[in-house]
Order: structure tokens, then sequence, then C-alpha cells
């Protein structure tokens, strides 16, 4: 049996020596500072346990509570919405646009228009830059300051991804990013809450070690949670910075091997940006599939692949079809479920060999002719 080759990761190039254990002190002041750098020291970071505990913070700091609405990108992880109903708060899910994938900014007026004329203004809005791909910000963020509500950017899938020369998560109020073990760079599993403001920082931060008070005793006087980052993982945080720059490389350059493995395959679409001055990391690349044209489906190239131990994923199932969510408000048409029903994340990591790329292209090319 062939080794298997994962849809993503850039594990081969997580370091873990003695070093990292050795000078872990204070490593988590160390990995925000390397993160602030990264934003051009535009932005504060609070580096946490996960990208869902970022979302959870991000969402108490724009004074999301009990009963509050906030719009959410259907077509997205999980984890995007999750921590809406920690606080007790309804969803309300927006279709994409066919141009990026993400979040309709058409429907996304219309939904606050409708949501307005029912006397109900939403708190907060999710957006997120699906597979690495950024959504059309100057558009959402011309509609969150409108209306003024503010905006949560889920960058976790978009580390390295820029909008218009500017680096995704830090557009909204608040920013997210992932370092899971399947990211651009990774602590093995992490994430950061990117605020504006040294007093968001320092608010995020006390949230996430328990709320505890200033008192030569422990007491506590807010809901507080266990969302830190230890120190280990900021360690292994500030050497994946290194890889950063090199990463996004090699994750642009599996997309130029998809585009010219499929150029010549009709019916086949490979999900990238429009000509513009804006660049995806490339987190995954996908295919979209038109069964019309092909006579083979996503699923029908899926099974091909596990047979021959080639991991690929079908795109994220929309938010409003999944059965924990079905009764909650939805706008838009059929475009997220499109995108489900056609398509494919096909393998794209950082540490993929120029044998595991051949491997991909014997499978795929003779399951094409």
């Amino acid at each position: 049996m062939k080794a298997r080759i994962a849809l993503s990761s850039s594990i081969t190039s997580l370091k873990l020596d003695k070093e990292i254990f050795l000078n872990s002190t204070n490593s988590i002041s160390n990995f925000e500072n390397d993160l602030e750098v990264y934003f051009n020291n535009k932005r504060k970071v609070v580096a946490l346990n996960s990208g869902t505990s970022a979302i959870h913070l991000a969402l108490i700091l724009a004074g999301v509570e009990e009963d509050d609405l906030v719009i959410c990108q259907s077509f997205t992880f999980v984890a995007s919405v999750n921590p809406i109903l920690y606080l007790g708060a309804t969803p309300v899910f927006i279709d994409s646009e066919k141009d990026t994938w993400n979040m309709c900014p058409l429907v996304l007026e219309e939904a606050i228009k409708d949501l307005l004329l029912n006397g109900k203004k939403p708190k907060a809005i999710i957006v997120v830059h699906l597979y690495g791909t950024p959504a059309k910000m100057d558009e959402i963020l011309a509609i969150s300051l409108k209306y003024d509500i503010k905006l949560v950017e889920d960058a976790a899938e978009a580390l390295g991804a820029t909008y218009k020369g500017q680096k995704c998560g830090t557009f909204g109020d608040f920013g997210i990013i992932s370092f899971n073990e399947n990211k651009i760079i990774s602590t093995s599993g992490g994430g950061a809450l990117v605020c504006k403001t040294k007093k968001e920082k320092n608010k995020a931060i006390f949230l996430a070690t328990q709320a505890r008070d200033e008192a030569p005793y422990y007491q506590h006087s807010v809901l507080g949670y266990n969302y830190r980052m230890s120190n280990v993982l900021a360690s292994i945080g500030s050497v994946q910075m290194n890889f950063l720059s090199k990463n996004l490389i090699l994750r642009r350059e599996m997309h130029f091997f998809y585009k010219d493995l499929f150029k010549n395959a009709h019916g086949i679409e490979i999900y990238e940006m429009l000509p513009n001055k804006n660049k995806s990391n490339h987190w995954l690349n996908c295919i979209v599939i038109n069964v019309k044209v092909t006579g083979f489906t996503k699923e029908d190239i899926r099974v091909r692949l596990e047979k021959a131990n080639i991991e690929s994923r079908l795109l994220w199932k929309p938010m409003h079809l999944q059965p924990i969510f079905k009764e909650y408000p939805y706008y838009g048409a059929i475009v997220s479920e499109t995108f489900f029903n056609t398509g494919l994340c096909l393998p794209s990591g950082s540490n993929l060999s120029i044998r595991d790329k051949v491997r991909i292209s014997e499978v795929l090319s003779s399951f094409l002719k």
C-alpha cells in the first residue's frame, strides 16, 4: 500500500527540537509580537488555543448577547457559527456569490434591510475568506459601516492572503486566524484573535485566562474561559512564521499544478480568483464538475482518488443545510448549495513531494481518459 497523500498539511516544517521547550518562557508574547509585526504593527494579536475560541471572544467583544442576531456566511466550516450559539444568539445565514464563493454583498444588504423592517438590527456580521480566497471586502466593509454593525473577519483559512495589498484578517473590527495542523502554518493546534486596540487585546486576554480580577486572591466577577495558547505551542508558532512565505509559494505552485493538469478537461473548472490585485493563499485547491459535460460526478473522482490512497474532500456543506441549523433564517438562492453538490477539494499541502504530484497526476489523468 502506497503512503497516503493527505489533503492539506504543513507538518514537515514543524520543527520540534529541545530549544523550543527550553526557551518557551514568554513565548506567547513573542509569538504575538511576531504576528503583530507581520500585520505591520497595525493590529494587536492575542494567541489562543483555537480559531473557534477567537470567534467566541470576538463576538463577546462585539457586544453579542443572548437573543441577538448575528449574520454569518453559510458556505463555511461549522466553527464559524457555533460560537453564535454559545452566546445564545441567533445565526442568520447568507448565500455566496459566484466570483469568490464568499458572502454575497447584495444578499447581505438585502437581509439587513429586511431584518431592520422587522425591528431586528443584527449585532455582528461574520464574513469568511473561504479556502484562502478573499471575500469582496470593499462592499462588505461598506455595508458594515453603513448600518453600524460590527464586522468579524474569519480569516482562519486565509493567513497570507491579501485584498488590494492589505492582509486578510485586518479589515474587520476583529480578525480570526487558525494554526490548526492543516493550515498554512501550524502550531499543531491554536488560533489568534486580531484586534484594533490594546484595550481590546487586554480584555480578550482577561477573558481567555478565566477572567481573574486584580486581587490578592482568586476573585471572579464575570464569566471567563480557558482559551489561552500554551507557551510551547507559541514557541512552535514563532518558528513556523519563518516558513510562511515559503509555504505560500508552495501552495500557489500546487494551484498552477492543477491548472495545468485540468487545462484540457472540459466540464471541470478550478476554483481561482478573477484577475485583480487580490491574492489567495490557495490553502486548498478546489474544482467544480459539470456532470452534463463530463459524464461523471465529484464522487466518482473522490472514490477513484481514495482507491489510490489519496485524500480528497467534498466542499463545505452550507450551514443552512445542516440539521442543527435548519430552523434559522437564510437569505439567498442556491449558489453555495450548487458548489457543495458539484465541488471537490484536492490535496494541496505544502509538504507534497514531486513523487506525490506525479502520483496525483497519474491517477487523475488516467481517470479523465
